[in-house]
């Protein structure tokens, strides 16, 4: 077959069909090195491999391939104009494109032909003029490696691309492989496990030296590597769920969780994670009417609570952060691929009905020479993060509706990328389990060497090498194959038998095949029954890989279900018609009923057969020491600030890149898809003013609704005393905080504060550590008694473990603990939600909620150069407000409702009034005795800003104060559009508005 080179250009843009936005970045990249180009262009390409001749090409180019309205297809390569130098970017071999195969579908069905009579790659040309010298080769390929491109999965050349085959692979040579053990010392084991990136303690590595002996026989790779998917971190959360002997700072937080035993001066929690956020939800779940309401906590691939008496809600929120280290785009869109994979493979399938977002990134503005070797530019990562996620979502049809980002510096080699889905199931579809006899069915993408690695991966530390080393663990997700798989699920999980118009579900189990890739999902599932699985019917990407390489590939896409035998045929057919490809790939039950084996096959030969209750259970538990240290003594230098610095104050926060408006990330999400949307991310007169909550209706046909938000406060971790911002920061009260503020955003909508279920991300540097396991530890005790103090149990959660950076000179860069809470709240009725945008010029503002002087870990603090002590939630006052704010919401009375979070009560008043274009007049007065910049930018806990009708204040105040909560005037909104803080300050609102609009629009 030949190879047919098209490009497409646009008529009318200077910047070209192929550049990707990122012209701009490329010369700017070149003009810092003393290159300044005069002018750049660029088009797309695609490489198409198939059985035709150049007439048949053509018209594939102009009439498929190219918008004949604004642009131009060119069969070959066009000439470049005299002094120009075109440089092209292509995928590496065996890297997904999901472009590439949608315009090789349709271009076999323009031809008529199958789909294996056509293959298709895409790259992207550059063509670039100088003002003056020439630049070297090199430097222009390190260029374009630095702004256009990433050396993980693309390659940048000079000249045109023009192969003669797009043919990938080679014919596996079949060769059964075992790896000695026998005999090997633990220093040979540590070896071992770190080169084949199993990233096994010595411990567990004697553990499975000892089985396989006891066996007599040493174990083959595919059953070494199982054993490592099934063990990693990622998989089997084995810190969390570890014993943990405490001593130290911290130690009577511990010693309050139930379970915990006095040791001497030690604290013992025979298992964290059962003995802090499980046990709350249990907890909870036994003392309360949330027993009834929570349906499936911890057991499935998300949580699922009652939505109706028909339906329930799920949730679950990942971490992709070391793929998204090294391929920004890929890592965040398999990210939320994944989780919405998540969703799927629950119980027996929930449909998606909305996702969110939340990146964790370095300050956009370091320069890029002052980063580490090995890492990408932050704003390229923030960038590039957004466009996965951006892809993904909405190319499936699935909303992506609330968010955040937050910048530190310390997040520079490693970025954290959480992705969340929500879905909706049906009450008599949460459970699901395989019987004896079902195939193994696997439907969706074909598997490939993308992923490779992916659980074993994320256990390990980033390095200025990571992109060598690990760029096999790099996926690039095709949602469009997604949405097919979807749809074909869907309509097998609500199939109707044509002979009997009975409603049933076609397969029995179901379960995503995410982290470890056949060898999780399959091992998973047939836990309690075995296996028997042949490999070699998996449909490949490209020849050449071997059996272990299929059975731990992460390539993405792919679900794996239970099937009785009798409905194979019509499972497949279904699949067949949404374009869903599937595969037998073996039977389960396997073994004797109380001893389940997996037995693997690849070509008629046993490649591997293990114990399913050792690959479960045989991990070695572990008694881990943390030991809290003491906080260092830090000067207090948070004295008085000139009042007069208020207005410069005010406008540095709005710059901050965590408080600045988000709207240039929010603008490329469709959030209006599916068409539940009631509260979107953005909100007010113009919508650009920041919702506190999004608000969906997951049935069209019902009134209720679901709130989505979240709370994110790694500013009030150890970090913060070892910058000097605070005396006293922890874990313990950043994680409190979170859930805290997590809570405030889904009351503020008018969500049930009885209602909420809540999830925890753990992200925390390496707790190898016993500073940083304490620091793990503390945070599991906040979930703890954050959650019973709220009444808002755990449904689901993640943790990822490793997450720090060694620079190639040896320095230890840790990211800040960071614990994501995202909560999810019950919406009785969607039309009486609140937004909080300012409503009407006269209307009174109220603060709701304690108030006190402490700016430790704020904002205020970082920017200003303060230190104290961090403001702490109090597990009384916080929920007992957000009761009293709830009740004030649900009474009608209230136009408009803010949390106050960073920035304090001056950025949350002034949001309030340029969402409404308005403008706001603060009178401190009520604060008297709090210390003016307290007032204004403290970021204390439990607070909500409310605007209420001038006529219906004092009504609400009683209300609230009655309820328990603290309430005060502290302004009113008017109708010039001025931000005016009596007697301290006064600027125009569009002043500020641009200040914080402006930080990144982008």
């Amino acid at each position: 077959m030949a190879v047919h080179r098209i490009e497409v250009w646009d008529r009318f843009a200077s910047g070209g069909a192929g550049a990707g936005g990122d012209l701009g970045v490329l010369t700017e990249a070149l003009a810092g090195l003393g290159r300044p180009v005069s002018g750049a262009s660029g088009s797309l390409v695609y490489l198409v491999e198939a059985e035709v001749d150049a007439g048949v090409a053509r018209g594939v180019a102009e009439g498929l391939l190219a918008d004949p309205v604004d642009q131009e297809a060119v069969l070959g390569a066009r000439s470049a104009e005299a002094g120009t130098v075109c440089l092209e970017v292509h995928d590496l071999p065996g890297v997904m494109d999901p472009a590439a195969e949608t315009a090789r579908s349709a271009i076999a069905e323009r031809l008529g032909v199958g789909i294996e009579g056509v293959r298709v790659r895409t790259g992207r040309r550059v063509d670039l003029r100088f003002t003056g010298e020439m630049p070297e080769d090199q430097v222009l390929i390190r260029a374009a490696e630095r702004s256009i491109a990433n050396p993980v999965v693309e390659r940048v050349r000079l000249g045109h691309e023009h192969p003669e085959t797009l043919a990938l692979g080679r014919p596996y040579a079949f060769e059964l492989r075992r790896i000695p053990l026998s005999g090997l010392d633990d220093a040979a084991l540590k070896v071992l496990s770190r080169e084949q990136h199993l990233f096994l303690s010595v411990a567990e590595m004697r553990t499975i030296q000892t089985h396989f002996a006891e066996l007599g026989r040493e174990p083959t790779d595919i059953e070494l590597e199982t054993l490592a998917q099934t063990w990693s971190e990622h998989c089997v959360h084995k810190t969390l769920k570890s014993a943990v002997r405490y001593t130290g700072f911290g130690r009577e937080w511990l010693a309050s969780l139930p379970g915990a035993e006095a040791d001497g001066d030690a604290v013992l929690i025979p298992n964290l994670l059962k003995h802090s956020v499980a046990a709350a939800t249990f907890e909870l779940m036994e003392e309360t009417e949330l027993g009834d309401w929570c349906v499936s906590v911890f057991h499935d691939n998300s949580g699922v609570v009652r939505f109706d008496d028909e339906d329930g809600v799920c949730i679950k929120v990942e971490t992709h952060n070391h793929p998204s280290a090294l391929e920004p785009y890929g890592g965040a869109a398999t990210g939320i691929g994944g989780c919405i994979r998540d969703i799927i493979g629950t119980g027996l399938a929930a449909r998606p009905v909305a996702n969110t977002d939340v990146f964790c990134v370095a300050r956009p503005e370091v320069a890029g020479a002052d980063l580490p070797a090995g890492v990408i530019h932050p704003k390229q990562i923030l960038r590039r993060v957004v466009e996965g996620v951006r892809d993904y979502g909405n190319r499936m049809g699935i909303p992506t509706v609330n968010g955040a980002v937050a910048f530190d510096p310390d997040y520079v080699g490693n970025p954290l990328v959480f992705a969340g889905c929500v879905g909706l199931i049906p009450l008599d579809r949460v459970e699901g389990e395989p019987g004896r006899g079902d195939r193994i069915i696997a439907v969706g993408g074909a598997t490939g060497r993308d992923g490779i690695h992916g659980a074993t991966f994320s256990s390990a530390e980033l390095t200025d090498a990571h992109a060598e080393e690990f760029s096999h663990a790099v996926q690039i997700g095709n949602p469009i194959t997604q949405k097919k798989l979807l749809d074909a699920i869907m309509a097998a999980r609500d199939w109707v038998d044509p002979a009997t118009g009975s409603r049933r579900c076609l397969y029995s189990a179901i379960t995503d095949c995410g982290a470890g890739g056949f060898s999780s999902a399959i091992g998973e599932m047939g836990e309690k029954i075995g296996a028997s699985v042949e490999l070699d019917r998996a449909p490949l990407k490209y020849d050449g890989l071997s059996y272990t390489e299929i059975w731990i590939s992460e390539a993405q896409e792919r679900m794996v279900l239970a099937v009785p035998a009798a409905d194979v045929e019509a499972f497949g057919a279904l699949c067949d018609a949404e374009g869903a490809a599937w595969c037998d790939l073996g039977e389960f039950g396997v073994g004797e009923v109380d001893s389940p084996e997996l037995v693997l096959n690849y070509g008629g030969v046993e490649v591997g057969r293990m114990s399913m209750d050792f690959l479960h259970d045989g991990v070695p538990k572990t008694e881990r020491a943390a030991h809290g240290e003491a906080k260092p003594e830090r000067a207090v230098s948070d004295a008085a600030l000139p009042i007069d610095r208020a207005a410069d104050l005010m406008r540095l926060l709005l710059g901050h890149p965590t408080i600045a408006s988000k709207h240039w990330i929010i603008r490329q999400y469709d959030h209006e898809v599916q068409g539940g949307s009631v509260v979107k991310p953005l909100t007010g007169v113009a919508a650009d003013g920041p919702s506190d909550a999004a608000v969906i209706r997951p049935k069209l046909g019902s009134r209720k609704a679901v709130a989505l938000g979240g709370g994110l406060a790694p500013q009030l971790s150890e970090k913060s005393v070892e910058r000097g911002t605070s005396t006293d920061g922890d874990a313990y009260h950043a994680v409190l905080a979170a859930i805290d503020e997590a809570v405030r955003n889904v009351v503020c909508v008018g969500a049930d504060p009885g209602r909420v279920a809540i999830l925890d991300n753990f992200c925390w540097p390496s707790c190898d550590d016993p500073s940083s396991m304490a620091s793990l530890a503390r945070a599991a005790a906040a979930c703890y008694h954050g959650a019973k103090a709220y009444g808002t149990p755990f449904v689901s959660g993640k943790d990822s473990l490793h997450n720090q950076f060694t620079t190639e000179d040896g320095r230890l860069i840790t990211i800040p603990s960071t614990m994501l809470i995202t909560a999810m709240g019950m919406v009785t009725d969607a039309g009486r939600c609140v937004t909080s945008d300012a409503k009407s010029a006269g209307s009174v503002l109220v603060l709701v909620g304690p108030v006190g002087d402490a700016l430790g870990g704020s904002h205020l603090a970082e920017v200003a150069g303060l230190c104290g002590s961090v403001p702490k939630v109090d597990l009384a006052v916080g929920p007992r407000t957000a009761r009293a704010v709830a009740g004030a919401l649900a009474g009608g009375k209230v136009l408009s409702a803010h949390d106050v979070s960073d920035g304090g009560l001056a950025v949350s008043s002034f949001e309030m009034a340029m969402g409404g274009r308005l403008g706001v007049k603060l009178d401190l007065s009520s604060l008297a005795g709090v210390r003016w910049e307290a007032a204004l930018f403290g970021e204390g806990p439990s607070r909500y800003v409310l605007e209420v009708d001038e006529s219906e204040v004092e009504g609400v105040l009683a209300a609230l104060t009655e309820a328990g909560a603290e309430a005060r005037r502290v302004g009113v909104v008017t109708e010039e559009k001025v931000f005016e803080v009596e007697g301290v300050m006064s600027a125009s609102m569009a002043e500020l508005r641009g200040v914080w609009l402006g930080v990144l629009d982008w």
